[in-house]
């Protein structure tokens, strides 16, 4: 893309996502769940693009130029920089789901070992919490959600067919991966931070309740 051809979304816009994303990765790093430059995050710019964190950097110290734009095939859009290699985790969902705007994916020590912990079941369920009425759509306590754990991969494009399945099995608002981590997302930055947060509390509390050797 030449200096004089305008790029294929609002310049102002990304600015303005870039800025969000800075403040709110900044504040999940500093509760411990970015380590040594892991997670990515991305908010959806248009219909057709998506903004994304750069892969590598630390996540503790993001800079506007540590946000980039990919299109919904995963591919870096006027830029040389890299995306993240699990971009097409976020595009999938953002081309899949018009009302997903945002999409976070983290490394806490609950995530990660619920995800060992539970890879050989393949998800992990969560029932009667009051905190199951943080997801969207969710009025009760009285229901259960099973969270998919998926095999570690590098092979991004089978990792994500296999997202793909599961999300034509029903409401999802976010998945495990074995010894990784967790992928959660909402209609906007505030709504993905409060599935984020409900699942990681609720991840710990399951944990908890093992080591108490509690049976539900």
């Amino acid at each position: 893309m030449s200096a004089s051809t305008p790029p294929p979304y609002d310049v102002h816009r990304l600015r303005e996502l870039a800025g969000e994303l800075i403040v709110n990765i900044r504040e999940l790093a500093q509760a411990g769940w970015t380590p040594a430059t892991s997670s990515n995050f991305s908010r959806r710019l248009d219909d057709h693009h998506a903004a994304i964190t750069v892969s590598g950097r630390d996540k503790g110290r993001l800079h506007e130029e540590d946000i980039m734009v990919v299109d919904f095939d995963g591919r870096a859009v006027g830029s040389d920089l890299r995306p993240s290699a699990e971009t097409l985790l976020h595009t999938q969902l953002y081309r899949r789901f018009p009302d997903v705007g945002c999409i976070l994916h983290t490394h806490s020590p609950n995530q990660t070992v619920a995800s060992r912990f539970w890879a050989g079941a393949g998800h992990v369920r969560l029932a009667g919490y009051e905190l199951l009425k943080a997801f969207s759509g969710n009025s009760t306590h009285e229901t259960a959600i099973d969270v998919p754990v998926l095999p570690n991969s590098q092979d991004m494009t089978t990792l994500a067919a296999q997202v793909d399945v599961l999300l034509e099995q029903g409401p999802m608002w976010g998945y495990l991966i074995d010894g990784h981590g967790l992928y959660a997302w909402g209609r906007d930055m505030a709504e993905a931070r409060r599935h984020l947060e409900a699942f990681d509390f609720l991840l710990h509390c399951e944990l908890e309740l093992r080591k108490l050797g509690a049976t539900l």
